[in-house]
């Protein structure tokens, strides 16, 4: 894979060379990159995002980089900007500057709902497997796993289920909930990890492939970033301890980063979320909840909702234990939340497009005056 190399300016040198496909570049970012007109332009990959500005790296710098002018102009929602995981293009106007012109389209896409706007957050980028960690002393729940795999499938990643700090239950306990999560998720990967003990941690460690992207996502305090620093050998990433009073995890992680594993698989690190908003995740539902999917095919009508429909295959199930209570409801919740939370985004994208259209006529008008002046 040939790329046009950066000419030498002042940027971090990383202590380690390494090829652009070790971070996750493929032909498929290549294809794209070459789809560009302007060849002076070179890849790199968001590593890190602040305020205001980017950190980059590609196989010879970590450097800064804001986005330009025009690529703030032309964006219409956060999606449009950089997010971390995604390769951009970018140029050096100085030695001492950087510049995103432009995101190369994602493989994967890891979103939530909003948390302040109608829209979708993307959390990160072009990942190959989300680890969804939950621990059995905090707050687990199953219902809230079946939400983060519709997310993860929704934006064509693998989940796979870690759970954490098993030192802190007994072997009974432990294998009753491994038992409750390989009912509910027959087809997961699921790994047991202690940093305390090292249970599952080589295993765990030994999932991961070099030039891979992962990421860990679950509430704060479930342990994510301890699980990382054991990986990274070395305590890179702050961890709290769990409030006493709330049961809670402190929100050591600020922002999200992706880090280089001794082992060359990479891996971003999230803060704790423990409320992840579901939108334009209809199809990671359906794949999360393909028993429903299969009762529904036998629905008398097509576009049954599995709520009061007469010959609903679906609350048949329910009724005759062929389907779980709980589960059948955790199912309605999801879907009427992505519903309500992806009609309000392309209500809102629908009110852009109005005034966009409005802003061209007047301007339209204004210059039809100014002719007739």
């Amino acid at each position: 894979m040939q790329i046009r190399k950066e000419r030498e300016i002042r940027m971090n040198e990383t202590s380690e060379k390494i090829e652009l496909e070790d971070l996750g570049y493929s032909d498929f970012f290549e294809d794209c990159r070459k789809a560009n007109p302007d060849i002076s332009l070179i890849p790199a990959r968001i590593v890190a995002e602040h305020k205001g500005s980017y950190v980059l790296r590609n196989e010879k710098y970590e450097f800064s980089a804001k986005v330009t002018g025009k690529m703030m102009f032309t964006a219409s929602a956060r999606r449009d900007y950089p997010a971390v995981g995604d390769w951009v293009l970018v140029s050096f106007p100085d030695d001492n500057n950087a510049a995103v012109h432009e995101i190369l389209p994602r493989r994967s896409v890891l979103k939530r709902k909003s948390l302040t706007k109608p829209d979708a957050q993307i959390i990160a980028s072009n990942i190959d497997v989300a680890f969804i960690v939950q621990s059995p002393d905090r707050d687990f729940s199953l219902n809230r796993m079946e939400r983060y795999f519709s997310i993860a499938e929704s934006g064509n990643i693998k989940p796979v289920i870690v759970l954490n700090k098993t030192d802190l239950i007994s072997r009974e306990q432990l294998e009753s909930i491994r038992n409750d999560m390989s009912d509910r998720f027959p087809r997961a990967s699921i790994f047991r990890t202690s940093v305390a003990t090292r249970e599952g941690i080589e295993e765990l460690s030994g999932f991961i492939r070099k030039g891979h992207t992962y990421c860990f996502v679950g509430s704060s305090g479930v342990g994510k970033s301890s699980l990382i620093n054991t990986f990274l050998g070395k305590d890179i990433i702050k961890t709290g301890e769990i409030s006493i009073q709330r049961n809670r995890g402190r929100h050591m992680t600020t922002h999200r980063q992706l880090f280089v594993l001794k082992n060359g698989g990479l891996v971003i690190d999230n803060p704790g979320m423990r409320e992840i908003g579901l939108i334009d995740a209809g199809a990671g539902i359906e794949n999360v909840f393909e028993d429903i999917s299969a009762f529904s095919k036998n629905c008398q009508f097509s576009d049954c909702t599995h709520i009061h429909e007469p010959g609903c295959a679906v609350l048949l199930a329910v009724r005759e234990g062929n389907l779980d209570g709980k589960r059948y409801a955790n199912f309605l919740k999801l879907i009427r939340e992505n519903k309500h939370h992806s009609m309000s985004m392309l209500e809102m994208r629908e009110k852009d497009r109005r005034f966009g259209r409005m802003v061209k006529q007047f301007k339209k008008h204004k210059k039809k005056q100014e002719r007739i002046r």
